[in-house]
This record gives structure tokens, C-alpha cells and sequence, in this order.
């Protein structure tokens, strides 16, 4: 393997499509902005990069506050809307169906159909060129509680967060690990089967793949030899199982991620008892 070098560019990826919310809750205004996420932990601080010509900047500039919106699959088509449309000639919320709603401790809106608000207060403004870096403390964090269950745990992951990569949106994946599974030995091992699985699986399609050219490259006559060759076998006149590149082992993570992909919207309550 090889790399060449490009010029500099925004090739940090993926990126949170966090809808911006500004204005106040009479007179409120959206943005999509892929340039933002967390600086600081202890206070927790954040950003949001805008463009000194969008009306955003030109909001918040002023107010000094802002909220940032995490949206999910089933807003990606009102998240590209916000990216592409400006406040100064329509309104945004009205159009997409967006609902604004009055925020805790800040006067911009938060919208109601994120299931993640962060409330921020600017602390810096600094101009880096095409963009004005927009510094912010977090002063509160809203979460739906339709993904919290009886013990406070927030499902973050049932929520269906999106994500943004080099001009397209995606869903995020299966989960491969929590934080610190490289020196949790169990985990570590669970997670080096897998990645030897995925080279198995990828050697065996590859065979499967070459054979079946091999196969249709064949001139006419040989195919029918090949078929009648295998009339009288039972196995041959049996319908194959279609192969479709997945160990059972994958399958058995697979289905448990499409567990949570068909509750995005639906959580399930979740009870923890304790050992006696």
C-alpha cells in the first residue's frame, strides 16, 4: 500500500450535520453546519465554523448564544434543506416542519425533533478565513426522555444519529467496541475473530467470484456438458443456498444491531436487576 499527498482540504471525517439553531423563539432560524464539535472537556466547551455571509453568523454575532441540534435519519432530507436554503429568503422551519421550542437556559430555540440539544453561550469569536470560529461554553445539555430508561441510562444509540462524509449523509454502523475494549482482553479477542472472519469471508467470495467468470467465459458447449454432468447428482438438483459473503458469527452481531436499527423511534424500556 501506497499514499499520495494532496493539497490541504477538510478530509476530517465523519462530521455530526448539526442543525443550528438561533434567533429566539418568535423569531427563530436554522442552519446546517458540519463544522462544529467539542474542544474543551473541563468546562465543556464547544464551536460551530459559519460563513461571515450566512444569516446565522449574523444572528449569533449578536445574541452571543446558540444551539446545537443533533437530527437523525428521518430528518436527512430537512438537514440538506437547512445546508443549501438561507433564512433571508424563506423560513426554514416552516418549510421543513422543523418545531422550534423555547430552550432551558439560553433564548435561541432548540428544535423538538433532535433527540440531543446543546445549549451554548459564546465565549470567543475567531476569524480564520472563510469561516468565523464560533467558541462556546455548553451550559445544558437537553435529551429526549422517550430513550432514557428506568435506570437514567440515555440510549444515545437508539436515537439514529447521522452522520456527514466527504458531501454525503450517512447512518452511523454496528458497534465495535466501548471506550478502553483494546486492553479488556475478553473484548480484544472477540474483536481480533472478527477481523480475521471479515479476511475469510473476503478470500472466499473472492474464489467465488473468479470461479464464476471462469464459468461464464466457458464457451456454450462446455456449460452443457458441465450441467449434464450433474443431472443424476441429488445435491446438484437440490436449490442452492445463495452465499451471501457472511459467517454465522457475523449474522449473530448483524441481527442485534438490526435489533436497534428498527427501534429508532421505539425504544424499549429496559430494567437492570441486581444480582442478590
Amino acid at each position: 500500500m501506497t499514499k499520495i499527498s494532496w493539497k490541504p482540504a477538510t478530509m476530517v471525517y465523519p462530521a455530526p450535520p448539526a442543525l443550528i439553531s438561533s434567533g429566539t423563539i418568535e423569531n427563530p432560524n436554522v442552519m446546517t453546519a458540519a463544522w462544529t464539535g467539542i474542544i474543551n472537556s473541563e468546562p465543556a466547551m464547544t464551536y460551530v465554523s459559519i460563513r461571515p455571509s450566512r444569516l446565522s453568523h449574523d444572528i449569533i454575532s449578536k445574541t452571543k448564544e446558540f444551539v446545537i441540534n443533533l437530527p437523525t435519519l428521518h430528518m436527512v432530507t430537512a438537514v440538506d434543506f437547512c445546508g443549501v436554503k438561507s433564512g433571508r429568503d424563506l423560513n426554514k422551519f416552516k418549510e421543513t416542519g422543523l418545531t422550534p421550542i423555547a430552550s432551558f437556559n439560553v433564548k435561541a430555540p432548540q428544535i423538538l425533533q433532535c433527540p440531543v440539544s446543546v445549549e451554548c453561550k459564546v465565549v470567543d469569536i475567531k476569524k480564520l478565513g472563510s469561516h468565523d470560529m464560533f467558541v462556546a461554553e455548553i451550559v445544558s445539555v437537553d435529551v429526549d426522555d422517550a430513550f432514557i430508561d428506568d435506570n437514567g441510562k440515555f440510549w444515545l444509540e437508539k436515537t439514529g444519529l447521522l452522520a456527514y462524509a466527504h458531501g454525503h449523509y450517512y447512518t452511523l454502523g454496528r458497534n465495535l467496541g466501548s471506550f478502553g475494549f483494546s486492553v479488556n482482553k475478553k473484548r480484544l479477542a472477540l474483536m481480533q475473530k472478527m477481523e480475521k472472519v471479515d479476511v475469510m469471508v473476503k478470500e472466499r467470495k473472492a474464489v467465488v467470484l473468479e470461479r464464476h467468470a471462469e464459468a461464464e467465459a466457458a464457451p456454450a458447449f462446455e456449460k452443457s456438458k458441465f450441467a449434464r454432468s450433474h443431472t443424476n447428482n441429488s445435491a446438484a438438483r437440490r436449490p442452492a443456498k445463495k452465499f451471501d459473503g457472511k459467517s454465522k458469527f457475523h449474522k449473530h452481531f448483524e441481527s442485534a444491531d438490526s435489533a436497534h436499527a428498527e427501534n429508532f423511534y421505539k425504544p424499549k424500556k429496559h430494567s437492570f436487576k441486581k444480582k442478590a
